[in-house]
């Protein structure tokens, strides 16, 4: 087949095994279901009440027994051939023997969810409604409409009959109760009843189901932390199980650790605390719409709790609880050629098989810049253990990374510093448990590793804390933003008209593009109305030169096609599962399971991987980012670059950056410093750039300090660029409104969903953008089309 020839014709070549589908295949299926298991996470299991014995009769409480929410609304939605639910995990464990299930009350839950059912808006209700708060400007009465549509999308938790109750413990002694929670692209979740803290209904059944069992198994169905306090502190609650929203096999995969078919091996990614009024974000979250002061600075997530607040912390970061037991020994830590290594050994000292995460920390002396009490560096997963068997685990990391930025010159204006002092090292299995080291590694003076340059600067945020729990002024000041400049390449157009298709062979990238009209030039740099199954649009396209239009397609809990089109894809677990594995490998899989199917269906452009950080666990789209640690969303995010891109298929890496926050969301202004910015916020993306060597990066829609994301220079070419070392092509989030020339002079390369040629025309006219500018804008992105496959 012909290079490029899948975006030409849309031809339908299955690429699976035996030359079957890979879309939806077993296969995917199977690895859907196996990476749903290992990032779920046990936070409790008094007196080893999990797993369930052979034969154990259980009876399934929850709306999420029928209806299970496989993932978050929005872009990151899938059509998926089925969903399999609690109850169906469960059966399917009755045929094997496994359990019995008290079918009464399954059937409650069964004609409660079908009657309830009519009540959900239709899509045309839902599409009407959406109309409406898209007309209107952004104020309390829309977020409140857009909360209450999504809200409006599932049925609420039912109260069950106390004879129902009744009748189900005389078959059972075990019940099992699975709290669900949605979430979606477009508001934030609340701290309420219902949402984030338990509903009275399910406190009120909490209560019933321990006053009539003997064991109560609480499972949690929600893409994002809920506060677990009633469920901790309730002495009847044997066991509460984390199963986030795992995909289409969610079902199947909880029922696989409930009956101990999988010990459970995920980790906490984000702290729970005792309460959401713990989170020092909190004030910023909720006070306007029009911005968002990130006044915690870089004491976000443990950095936070392990710092000034380790009593309001319910279960910790890195936290999970397995079947078995493991004993860490003989820990070695020491420095080697300028990397920190420690060694230690794992061994599986329960009985049953398990896997085990080798957590490192370290802790930085407070300086003049101040420092968290911990802050992770590096972690591995074991193999899977045999009772008894050991295994070696290394971890290493470069000691540089314990440098901290200096962003008011303290030390070094606009540098990373490695302050004098002693540094310290812990190890364990969360950061709580987590052991020091006897060792420790001294630095005898302050010591500059990298001298960068003062970028995307706060002019409006007053304050921010410091180690000790205080405040800090900053400086405040006038807005203004940096822009730099782009020199012609001085190539020559070919006199023969050469197509796409011979660049590299018989003529160079700027050759090429020289033969670009400048019409041509100010087409190609706005987004195309799709192709084949594609429903977001495709980059490019200009037939007169042979360079096609690549569609893209939504992620990131799998690729999504439109329902219409009758193509069910995989639903993958949601990224917070997938980074609770704590486990490279397993994502790797899933991007390259993932990306078979985006390269099956003719498309080119995945919208995934989407590592922002957990600043707030009210965040509506946490469901799609992966953690409160930029050391955990880097490499998880590199992985799954690296996995979906070994198809020869490209990420968009998103949402660059500080999206954390969807009310308001085209224009809420992140006001943060540059030290928070680039230790917490941009870290992730730093790391998935370096090590995942994403082909596209998307831009985000909020402000940082002041100036949209896909206008800023700094951001897009001081830092992305010309400090991390990009190569790719930087493209918009769909929809936004932002100045098209600004964009092209930031290196925001394509306008999506569609551009706006004649207002870079009249830029051009004026002289606010060059021929230049626009070449280098396209040929990064024709650059990134070689790669394709």
């Amino acid at each position: 087949m012909e290079k490029y020839a899948r975006f030409k014709y849309q031809p339908c070549i299955p690429i699976g095994k035996d030359g079957k589908c890979a879309t939806a295949s077993l296969e995917h299926i199977r690895l859907s279901r196996e990476a749903a298991s290992e990032g779920m996470v046990l936070l409790k299991n008094d007196n080893k009440a999990l797993p369930l014995k052979k034969g154990e009769k259980v009876a399934l409480f929850g709306k999420a027994t029928v209806e299970y929410i496989k993932g978050g609304g929005g872009s990151g939605d899938v059509y998926a051939p089925y969903v399999c639910n609690i109850l169906d995990g469960f059966r399917d464990k009755e045929q094997e023997g496994k359990v019995s299930v008290y079918m009464p009350l399954a059937d409650f839950y069964k004609d409660y969810v079908e009657k309830e059912s009519v009540n959900i808006p239709t899509q045309e209700q839902i599409n009407a409604t959406w109309d409406i708060v898209n007309a209107m400007e952004f104020c309390k009465k829309r977020d409140d409409m857009t909360y209450d549509t999504f809200a409006s999308m599932h049925v609420k938790e039912p109260e069950v009959p106390e004879e129902l109750i009744a009748s189900a413990s005389e078959f059972a002694d075990t019940a099992v109760f699975t709290v669900s929670r949605f979430s979606a692209e477009g508001v934030d979740r609340r701290p309420i009843e219902g949402d984030y803290y338990l509903s009275d209904v399910e406190k009120n059944l909490i209560d019933e189901l321990g006053k009539a069992f003997k064991k109560v198994i609480v499972v949690i169905n929600s893409g994002a932390v809920i506060d677990c306090e009633y469920l901790a502190e309730n002495s009847s609650v044997s066991a509460v199980l984390v199963g986030w929203q795992g995909g289409l096999e969610g079902g199947s995969a909880i029922a696989d650790i409930i009956c101990g078919d999988v010990n459970p091996s995920g980790k906490l990614v984000d702290t729970i605390a005792k309460s959401y009024d713990d989170y020092p974000c909190k004030d910023d979250f909720w006070e306007c719409f029009d911005h968002l002061d990130y006044s915690e600075d870089i004491y976000v997530g443990y950095r936070y709790f392990e710092t000034l607040a380790k009593d309001r912390v319910r279960y910790p970061f890195g936290f999970g609880l397995s079947y078995t037991s493991f004993e860490l020994s003989g820990r070695v830590c020491c420095e080697s050629e300028g990397s920190i290594v420690a060694v230690v050994n794992v061994k599986n000292t329960g009985s049953v098989a398990g896997r085990e995460v080798v957590q490192l920390y370290y802790s930085a002396p407070q300086g003049k810049l101040g420092k968290p009490a911990r802050e992770l560096a590096a972690f591995k997963k074991t193999a899977l253990l045999a009772p008894g068997e050991t295994e070696t685990v290394a971890l290493s990391f470069n000691v540089n990374d314990m440098a901290s930025f200096d962003d008011l010159g303290k030390i070094a204006k606009s540098a990373y510093v490695l302050e004098a002092g002693k540094y310290e090292f812990y190890l364990g299995t969360s950061v709580r448990d987590a052991v020091k080291f006897d060792y420790e590694y001294e630095v005898k003076e302050n010591t500059v590793v990298r001298q960068l340059t003062s970028f995307c600067k706060p002019f409006k945020l007053s304050k921010r804390m410091i180690a000790d729990g205080s405040y800090e002024e900053l400086p405040i000041g006038e807005e203004s933003y940096y822009y730099g400049t782009n020199e012609p390449s001085g190539a020559k157009a070919p006199e023969k008209e050469t197509p796409f298709d011979k660049v590299g062979s018989e003529i160079t990238m700027d050759e090429f593009v020289a033969q670009f009209t400048l019409d041509e030039l100010l087409d190609f740099v706005g987004g195309q109305p799709p192709t084949g199954v594609a429903n977001t649009g495709c980059f490019g396209g200009l037939k007169r030169l042979g360079v096609p239009a690549v569609p893209t397609a939504d992620g990131p809990a799998g690729l999504r096609i439109d329902e219409k089109t009758g193509i069910p894809t995989t639903a993958w677990p949601c990224a917070t599962l997938l980074a609770c594995c704590w486990n490279p490998d397993t994502v790797s899989k899933v991007g390259a399971a993932g990306g078979a199917e985006v390269k099956e269906n003719n498309l080119g452009i995945w919208l995934t991987p989407a590592l922002n950080i957990h600043r707030d666990p009210l965040c509506g789209r946490n469901f799609e980012y992966y953690s409160e640690d930029p050391i955990v969303a880097g490499k998880t995010a590199a992985a799954m670059i690296r996995g979906i891109q070994s198809q020869k298929v490209a990420v968009s890496m998103k949402h660059f950056a500080c999206n954390n926050k969807e009310a308001n969301r085209f224009a809420c202004d992140s006001r943060i410093s540059e030290r928070a910015l680039r230790e917490i916020y941009l870290k992730g993306f730093e790391i998935a750039v370096k090590e995942g060597d994403p082909w596209t990066v998307m831009s985000s829609y909020n402000l940082i300090n002041g100036q949209h994301t896909s206008e800023s220079y700094e951001l897009l070419t001081g830092i992305l660029r010309n400090e991390w070392g990009f190569k790719g092509m930087v493209t918009t989030d769909w929809g936004v409104k932002n100045d098209p020339v600004k964009e092209v002079k930031a290196g925001n390369d394509m306008k999506m969903h569609c551009g706006y040629p004649e207002d870079l025309k009249v830029g051009y006219e004026k002289g606010e953008i060059t021929r230049a500018d626009l070449e280098l804008c396209v040929k990064r992105i024709l650059d990134m089309f070689t790669k394709l496959d």
